[in-house]
């Protein structure tokens, strides 16, 4: 979600993946396992794989039960054969949602968003009808408390990073934006200097927001958690700027 503040939008979604780490790390297992299906279990040379490892680590997922994921993923003739769908929506307000899917049945996962976007108030759109107002980008999250500006924006800078953007207030975050081709690069960058990262994937960011009212606002955060919540949902992404008082409702 774009919002007024990025951090508080992690908050948010990380307290309730705090409430529902199950369900979180059912999603993460997914990821692992198709990953490791569809390339292999060496992180060094399945690239996706490798992304599914680092938001897995992310997400507090215990390493062996990542190695377990990743284990059944590669095991020949075990495990489901999930496939990637991107779906495309419209949310209250006018807003632009996209839904990344893993599953192993669309018939079961196109009905199912369809209808949450509907009970949202929203429609489900065609291919292409609003993904033209995203892009996709590498993203690090990194909290303020502790980090020097000057030292991080020198940092990322150097290892490749497109954009660093200071964070907002004195409880915020450093957001660092990267080309896909330069995103593990700066990563590795960052980390490898002893900062920590609070969160960090490649993700589709939108081009512009789009500021929606109070009302509006509610009803887009709860479409987007109904989205989330869905199983054979991995990822939601919208051009929503969420007011931080709803935020903290």
């Amino acid at each position: 979600m774009a919002g007024h503040s990025k951090w508080a939008n992690i908050r948010h979604r990380k307290e309730r993946q705090d409430k529902k780490k199950g369900a979180m790390w059912s999603k993460c297992s997914k990821a692992l396992m198709a990953a490791a299906r569809a390339g292999g279990p060496d992180p060094d040379t399945n690239l996706a794989l490798r992304y599914a490892i680092d938001e897995a680590k992310y997400a507090n997922m215990p390493k062996d039960t990542i190695k377990r994921a990743i284990e059944k993923g590669a095991g020949a003739g075990q495990g489901d054969d999930f496939q990637e769908i991107v779906y495309e929506g419209y949310g209250p307000g006018g807003t632009a949602i996209i839904v990344d899917c893993l599953t192993d049945n669309n018939t079961r996962t196109v009905g199912d968003v369809r209808s949450i976007f509907k009970k949202g108030g929203g429609s489900l759109g065609t291919t292409g009808s609003v993904s033209y107002m995203f892009q996709t980008k590498g993203q690090i999250i990194v909290a303020a408390e502790g980090v020097d500006e000057d030292t991080i924006m020198e940092l990322a800078i150097e290892a490749g990073a497109e954009d660093v953007q200071s964070p907002e207030g004195d409880d915020g975050a450093f957001t660092i934006v990267t080309d896909p081709t330069e995103f593990l690069a700066v990563k590795d960058a960052i980390e490898g200097a002893g900062i920590e990262i609070a969160e960090a994937g490649i993700v589709k960011l939108p081009d512009n927001t789009v500021a929606v009212a109070a009302d509006d606002a509610r009803k887009v955060m709860n479409l987007l958690d109904a989205l989330e919540d869905n199983e054979d949902v991995q990822k939601v992404y919208s051009n929503a700027d969420i007011p931080d008082d709803v935020l903290a409702e």
